[in-house]
C-alpha cells in the first residue's frame, strides 16, 4: 500500500490480521549522525470479528497530552476478542513535537494539522500527512482526533465538528459526537481548518469528530477521564463493544450541550503586542460588549491598557493560554447554543 500512494514512509502492518498487532510508521530523516535515519511513530491495530474500522489519533499537536494518555491506555487494554470491527490507534502522531512537547514539529517547525493532505516528497510533517491521508484513511470509517488547547488555550471540555454540507452526514456526526459525551459539541467555523487532518477525513466522506480537553500546557485530570470515556463511548455507540454510551455529566445533565461558533463575531483577536489580562475562564457565560480582558504594555507602563470586548453572548469556549500575547492572536472564543442547519 505504500508504494502504491508513493510515500516513502514504511510501515509492515498487516491491516486486516485478526489480533492486536503493534508496529511503527517508519519516517525517513537523515541526519549529520544517521544517514539513514529514521523516525519510529508507533500505531496499533486491534482487529475482532466484522465491524466498522475507528481511527483515533493523538499527539497531532505534541503539547496536548489527554489524547495521548487515554489511546495509549485504550491501545493496551482493548480487547480484540471483544471487538467487532478494528481500531486504528496512534497515540502521538507527531511524536517528535510530542517528546518536545511542542506544537510545532521540532524536526522541520511545521504545524502537521495544518499541512493535510501532504506532500510525499516534502519535509517531515509533509510526508507523515500524505501517509495518514493515502495510506490510513482510505480504510478508516469513523474519526476521532483528540485536541486540547495546548500551551496557546485552555478549552471548555468538548468534542467539535464542521458543519458539514450532506445532511445525513451531519446527523450522524452530531449523533457521533453525542454518543463521545463531552459536556460540549461545538460545531464551529474556524480560522484555518482547509489543511487538517478533519478536513482530509471530510473530503473522503468519513465521519469526524475533534476534540478540545483542557490546555494551559498541562494535562488536564477532568480531560483524561472525558477522553477515555468517550473513546470507549464511541466503539460501544458504533456496536464494536458491548455496551451503552455513558453520557452523564458532573453536572447532572444526562447529555452533551451543542453548541456552535459560525463566524469570526465568537472571536476576540489580539490588537498589539503586549500581556493579555483576561476577564473569564472557559466555561463561564459572557455577554456580547461585555470586557473580555485588557492589552497591558509593561515595557511602557504609560500607556493605557486596551480594552477588549466580545462581540458575541455564548459560553466562553476558548480562553488564552500564556500571558504574553501577539497581535492578531485569537484571545478568546465565544460558543453559542446549536441552532441547527439552514
Amino acid at each position: 500500500m505504500t508504494n502504491k500512494i508513493g510515500s516513502r514512509i514504511i510501515c509492515d502492518m498487516d491491516w486486516d490480521r485478526l489480533g492486536r498487532q503493534v508496529s511503527v510508521l517508519r519516517v525517513p530523516q537523515s541526519r549529520d549522525d544517521a544517514g539513514w535515519g529514521t523516525v519510529e511513530i508507533p500505531i496499533i491495530v486491534t482487529k475482532g470479528g466484522k465491524g466498522p474500522t475507528v481511527l483515533f489519533t493523538g499527539g497531532v499537536h505534541g503539547d496536548e497530552y489527554e489524547g495521548q494518555i487515554a489511546i495509549s491506555r485504550l491501545a493496551r487494554t482493548l480487547d480484540p476478542k471483544k471487538l467487532k470491527g478494528r481500531a486504528i490507534m496512534i497515540p502521538a502522531v507527531d511524536l517528535p513535537a510530542a517528546l518536545a512537547g511542542r506544537r510545532l514539529c521540532p524536526i522541520d517547525n511545521r504545524d502537521l494539522n495544518r499541512f493535510f493532505p501532504g506532500d510525499p516528497k516534502g519535509s517531515f510533517c509533509q510526508m507523515l500527512a500524505h501517509f495518514i491521508d493515502g495510506a490510513i484513511l482510505p480504510l478508516v470509517d469513523v474519526s476521532v482526533d483528540v485536541h486540547s488547547g495546548g500551551h496557546s488555550m485552555d478549552s471548555a471540555l468538548s468534542t467539535n465538528m464542521h458543519a458539514v454540507a450532506d445532511k445525513s452526514v451531519l446527523k450522524r456526526t452530531l449523533a457521533l459526537a453525542t454518543a463521545f459525551g463531552a459536556p460540549f459539541n461545538v460545531v464551529f467555523w474556524g480560522v484555518d481548518e482547509g489543511a487538517t487532518l478533519t478536513s482530509s477525513v471530510e473530503r473522503r466522506g468519513i465521519l469526524s469528530i475533534g476534540t478540545e480537553l483542557g490546555g494551559y500546557g498541562r494535562v488536564s485530570v477532568e480531560g483524561v477521564r472525558i477522553a477515555e470515556r468517550g473513546l470507549r463511548n464511541v466503539l460501544k455507540h458504533l456496536g464494536m463493544v458491548a455496551g451503552t454510551p455513558d453520557t452523564g455529566q458532573r453536572d447532572g445533565s444526562a447529555a452533551t450541550r451543542h453548541m456552535m461558533v459560525r463566524d469570526t463575531a465568537g472571536y476576540v483577536f489580539c490588537p498589539a503586542d503586549g500581556l493579555f489580562e483576561p476577564r473569564h475562564v472557559s466555561g463561564q457565560p459572557v455577554r456580547q460588549g461585555e470586557i473580555a480582558g485588557q492589552v497591558h504594555f509593561v515595557e511602557d507602563f504609560t500607556r493605557k491598557p486596551v480594552t477588549l470586548r466580545y462581540g458575541a453572548s455564548g459560553t466562553l469556549w476558548m480562553a488564552m493560554g500564556p500571558g504574553r500575547c501577539h497581535k492578531g492572536d485569537a484571545l478568546a472564543v465565544v460558543m453559542k447554543d446549536y441552532a441547527g442547519e439552514k
